[in-house]
């Protein structure tokens, strides 16, 4: 039975839910509501886990409940815990560096200055693991200053207009994520990487 571990990063509590650092939460949760599974609290985890299958695999969500920046303490539960092998793990993520609707799938890399991608390298002492990463598009300016208004931008709210466009993207990831255990992973990192919001 293959195994497919898909870990989400958020923050956790409702005052978080809709903002642009939690589009991994948003994801996730899309999908396991279409394979009518809910998500439960597991605190060995650290995480609220779902769990179900697609043809022969298993699939195992996480929403990881530490906070985005200690994110790493969740992964590394998760992977303790299942014993798996870090090929087994995908990382869904935003990321304000990418135009809105931008997809990238890597399997390895940086942080790029994410703060929850940088607390899973340190935790796991290692950049080699699959991450998905959506883009938020950047920051506005702050008025009359030459600095960007990071923190406002992710944890801000999605708007409507960038909901519409997240639509397509979470659709487009989660026939992707479904289709793992049946296509080859490179034809999907190019499935990814090549998707243009405008043309969907």
């Amino acid at each position: 039975m293959n195994e497919i571990y898909l870990i989400g990063l958020g923050n956790p509590g409702k005052k978080y839910s809709k903002s642009r650092h939690n589009i991994g939460f948003l994801l996730l949760e899309k999908l396991s509501k279409k394979h009518n599974s809910n998500f439960l609290l597991k605190d060995k985890l650290k995480s609220s886990c779902s769990e179900f299958k697609i043809n022969d695999s298993i699939y195992r969500l996480f929403l990881p409940n530490t906070f985005m920046n200690n994110s790493g303490d969740a992964v590394r539960a998760i992977v303790e815990w299942y014993k798996i092998n870090l090929d087994q793990i995908f990382i869904i993520v935003d990321d304000k560096d990418l135009p809105l609707g931008k997809i990238r799938f890597r399997k390895k890399g940086s942080s790029g200055g994410h703060n929850g991608l940088k607390s899973i390298i340190e935790r796991l002492q290692t950049e080699n693991f699959k991450r998905i990463r959506i883009g938020i598009g950047s920051p506005p300016l702050i008025k009359g200053k030459n600095n960007f208004n990071t923190i406002s931008h992710v944890l801000g709210n999605i708007s409507p207009g960038e909901k519409s466009i997240l639509n397509k993207v979470y659709k487009r990831v989660i026939e992707s994520l479904e289709q793992l255990n049946t296509k080859k992973e490179e034809y999907i990192i190019n499935e990814l990487n090549s998707f243009n919001k405008v043309q969907s």
